[in-house]
């Protein structure tokens, strides 16, 4: 077995990239969120329900908080250059999770390149998720043989940082 064959199954890609933006109401507040996240990305944004009902805020179980979109390929690896540019090229070494998954916010939405201030959205902040994923992933989504992803082929969280820092040039700290 050659190197290339033995080690073509670990190369990490990006596997999607979620941007979500929680309003905590329902209304005209989503429509803004999802004109937003529509304006960033590209893509079509859809609404997210409360999974619980929360007196004290005055949210309903099943009641539109929020706006997401998921944007995977090519174009999630450039979008997420642009959030990166706009978050000054430095990660936390915190907001790695054990599986290799990365998440951040963006405190004003305006910050990110290419987008331009629009008074009808205003200024919002926004969290992004990445999810790097590597070939044979797909066992534990599809519909039949679901199996286990095994443990010498999950991505650690410094398999992960190694990657950002060799991909998109990013200072982790």
């Amino acid at each position: 077995m050659s190197q290339t064959t033995a080690t073509s199954m670990k190369k990490i890609t990006l596997g999607k990239l979620v941007l979500n933006m929680g309003v905590g109401k329902s209304g005209d507040a989503i429509e803004i969120a999802k004109r937003a996240l529509d304006q960033i990305s590209g893509k079509k944004s859809c609404s997210r329900n409360a999974k619980a009902t929360q007196r004290d805020w005055g949210i309903r179980k099943g009641e539109p908080i929020g706006a997401a979109v998921t944007i995977r390929g090519d174009d999630a690896v450039a979008l997420f250059k642009r959030l990166l540019d706009a978050k000054g090229n430095i990660v936390s070494g915190k907001s790695f999770d054990e599986f290799g998954n990365y998440s951040f916010g963006i405190k004003e939405h305006i910050d990110i390149p290419g987008v331009k201030y629009d008074p009808q959205i205003g200024i919002l902040g926004l969290g992004a998720s990445i999810a790097l994923s590597r070939p044979g992933y797909a066992i534990r989504n599809r519909s039949k043989h679901k199996a286990r992803i095994g443990r010498s082929h999950v991505i650690t969280s410094q398999e992960a940082k190694d990657y950002l820092v060799r991909e998109f040039g990013v200072t982790v700290e």
